[in-house]
């Protein structure tokens, strides 16, 4: 089992940044750590993925440039630095581990209970 806790949601303004936190406990031996957004109405859509060795990092073309994943082995924990914040960033954020197709949510095993984020213009 692995369990997986987000943290750092909130809402700023257009331009702002917010920096997420997932802690994970258990067997953390899933090859990928990641970010899934979903926004109301919208289907849950890739963001970042990273290994725990910080090897490989993934991002959607969408976020390329402004956010950046990163993690702490010792703590267990990945982030997710979100910079020059856009309104359509509104959604809820949830933390994923698993592995295969990195974009896919069907691969993966685990997730976090999600933390909004609110981008107001």
């Amino acid at each position: 089992q692995v369990q997986l806790v987000e943290s750092g949601g909130g809402l700023v303004q257009a331009e702002g940044s917010l920096r997420l936190a997932c802690a994970a406990s258990g067997r953390t031996f899933r090859p990928y750590m990641s970010w899934f957004r979903q926004a109301l109405g919208k289907e849950r859509e890739f963001v970042a993925a990273i290994t725990w060795s910080g090897g490989s990092i993934y991002y959607a073309d969408s976020v390329k440039g402004r956010f950046t994943i990163s993690s702490d082995n010792a703590k267990k924990t990945v982030y997710l630095q979100m910079n020059s914040l856009k309104p359509e960033d509104t959604a809820v954020y949830y933390c994923a581990a698993g592995g295969g197709d990195i974009d896919d949510p069907e691969e993966y095993d685990y997730w976090g209970q999600g933390t909004q984020v609110t981008v107001s213009s």
